[in-house]
């Protein structure tokens, strides 16, 4: 979890918790402090989701662990796609709907348990998700960020589990998937999920804060 430059945040007034305002890409997104702060390096996720968003099929976009929703948001600027959002955080629902209107897009946010918030028969074309993925035990290294935002369980995996679980259940067989974590080594250490739910991982790109999983739908699930 990288520290998000100072110059970067427009605080603003306000009482506690303290409210803020910054540039994403080609938007600007509200938040506060008591949800995660967004990185500025999670834009290369966004990025990366619009242009495959150029070459995939017309349907509409998921974004789980939104939080604030800056990144689907990102993603599907200027796309005329629709977006879903789930978190289970109320505060973070608020400014996932907030930062969606001041950026004219249409989005539809739900606020969750991921696994839930979704109807058996809804399916997307794009996946995007940005879950804990900090073990446990070291969400003390980090006593800026919420627990619930960053906590990922005893290996720091459990909700990008679900994250896979949920991709399984609605992804298109056209579709992809964009999964966040924080390093190449628990992408591969999700390698069991991912052949359960019959998706591979066609390219990981690691950044200084973490790394992005480009999934795809198996082979033999698009036969």
């Amino acid at each position: 979890m990288n520290e998000v430059p100072t110059d970067r945040v427009e605080q603003a007034r306000s009482t506690t918790p303290i409210a803020a305002r910054m540039p994403f890409g080609d938007i600007d997104v509200s938040f506060d402090d008591s949800v995660l702060v967004p990185r500025p390096w999670t834009l290369a996720q966004a990025t990366w989701a619009r242009d495959l968003l150029d070459g995939l099929p017309a349907g509409p976009v998921l974004e789980v662990c939104s939080g604030a929703g800056h990144i689907g948001l990102a993603a599907v600027h200027g796309s005329g796609r629709r977006l879903v959002q789930v978190d289970q955080d109320e505060t973070a629902c608020a400014y996932a709907r907030e930062n969606a209107a001041a950026a004219g897009a249409y989005v539809d946010v739900r606020c969750g348990p991921m696994d839930r918030a979704l109807r058996a028969d809804e399916s997307f074309v794009l996946l995007v998700a940005d879950p804990p993925w900090v073990p446990t035990a070291e969400v003390s290294r980090f006593p800026d960020d919420p627990v619930l935002a960053i906590d990922g369980g005893e290996d720091g995996l459990d909700v990008a589990r679900t994250c896979v679980a949920v991709a399984a259940r609605h992804l298109l067989a056209e579709g992809a998937a964009l999964l966040q974590l924080g390093s190449d080594e628990q992408v591969a250490r999700l390698a069991p999920e991912l052949s359960a739910a019959g998706l591979v991982v066609a390219e990981v790109r690691g950044f200084d804060g973490g790394a992005v999983a480009l999934l795809r739908p198996a082979p033999a699930r698009l036969a």
